[in-house]
């Protein structure tokens, strides 16, 4: 590897000078690269010494744009040997055409820094974008520069050393701030609310939301139950299988979403009812009128929120309190938590992750950690105050 100084006259007769760094790559071609000023040439000397060394150089003629990156990534995901859900797929093009390619689809790989990355999520936030949402992107964006770096089109991935700079857990607390706390009454519907639904809740809707209601499954995982896995026996329901947005019947969502849920009486009496009165003799337990999986579209503006407005849990204007069907699932989650003087379950965190099928419980608790009894109460205090000191 050398630098050498290239001198040269324009048909103007100006003198110009440029230096120029001489080296070979790791594939064994030899690659030039021009400078205005030696002190570039000299530093560019110094980092492509070090990464030939590491066998990470990446010249920037061998390098592509974010986009095209982008786009080789997405077809990986898409035909890999256990591709990504169609969902998921929708969401990581939705991010790379809506946000990534407009903002730095045209920079070269051999070109995106960390302060450029910086300034693209600066630009992000400056245009309305949730933090949460940011934090999603970087993701994408991490993920797209790890596959060219395997693919050997570019020697450093930038969002992992600038996510390394980063203060721990600063993402987390943004997001917190986003969001808040679940509160019961505004995210979680009250034991109050949840009675009146019950006891409004008629016709073919009502065996699939008091499932909901009473063993906290997915939609996904409700749209792909089956009768086989429903366990009158054992009074328990065994998720297997749930059914994407698309009608697709698959695995669950993660590992530790297999699992059995116990059944309460109230959900195998009313399953028990309902098996009988079913119109098709399927295998799905809440078909659609053709025995296929039902839309989700349908389960809420034809079965919820009409539930909801007929229990008279609704808005000033009259719409529904609660617009989807995750807020029964975080009902469900906080009767398992709360405790039993409040009507609750008062489960471990253990418990509650694996009825939840959450992958990890750090998940469990960062969502529903707050619902938790404290133990710490005054009574509780004084009690242990006089055990101590007699």
């Amino acid at each position: 590897m050398s630098i050498r100084k290239r001198t040269w006259k324009t048909a103007k007769g100006e003198a110009k000078e440029a230096w120029v760094v001489d080296y070979v790559d790791g594939a064994g071609k030899r690659r030039l690269k021009t400078f205005s000023k030696k002190k570039e040439a000299d530093a560019y000397e110094t980092t492509a010494k070090h990464e030939l060394a590491q066998g990470t150089h990446t010249p920037d003629s061998a390098s592509v744009t974010v986009a095209e990156a982008a786009e080789r990534w997405l077809k990986t995901c898409e035909s890999r040997d256990y591709p990504v859900e169609r969902s998921t797929l929708a969401f990581y093009e939705q991010t790379v055409r809506l946000h990534i390619v407009p903002a730095i689809g045209g920079t070269k790989l051999s070109k995106l820094t960390t302060s450029r990355v910086r300034d693209f999520e600066d630009d992000l936030r400056k245009g309305g974008v949730s933090p949460a949402m940011i934090r999603k992107i970087r993701v994408n964006l991490g993920a797209v520069l790890s596959d060219a770096q395997e693919r050997g089109l570019v020697a450093r991935n930038v969002v992992k050393e600038l996510r390394a700079r980063r203060t721990p857990g600063i993402d987390k607390r943004a997001d917190e701030r986003a969001k808040g706390r679940l509160e019961v009454g505004v995210d979680i519907p009250s034991r109050e609310e949840i009675k009146a639904l019950v006891a409004s809740i008629k016709g073919r809707w009502r065996p699939l939301i008091i499932t909901a209601i009473f063993t906290g499954m997915r939609a996904s995982e409700l749209r792909g139950l089956r009768w086989a896995d429903v366990n009158f026996d054992k009074n328990e329901i065994n998720v297997r299988q749930r059914a994407d947005r698309y009608l697709k019947i698959g695995p669950p969502k993660s590992k530790s979403g297999a699992r059995a849920i116990p059944m309460p009486p109230l959900v195998a009496n009313t399953l028990r009812e309902w098996k009988l009165a079913c119109p098709t003799k399927g295998g799905l337990a809440f078909p659609n009128g053709q025995g296929n999986v039902e839309s989700h579209p349908n389960i809420l503006q034809r079965g919820l929120m009409p539930a909801w407005r007929a229990a008279g849990v609704v808005n000033p204007d009259g719409s529904a309190k609660y617009s989807g069907l995750h807020s029964l699932r975080h009902f469900y989650a906080s009767w398992c938590v709360n405790a039993r003087k409040d009507g609750g379950l008062e489960l471990s965190g253990k418990v509650a992750q694996t009825r939840l099928g959450h992958s990890t419980i750090a998940m469990t608790l960062d969502v529903y950690g707050h619902l938790f009894p404290s133990g710490d109460d005054g009574s509780e205090l004084a009690a242990a105050e006089r055990s101590l000191l007699g």
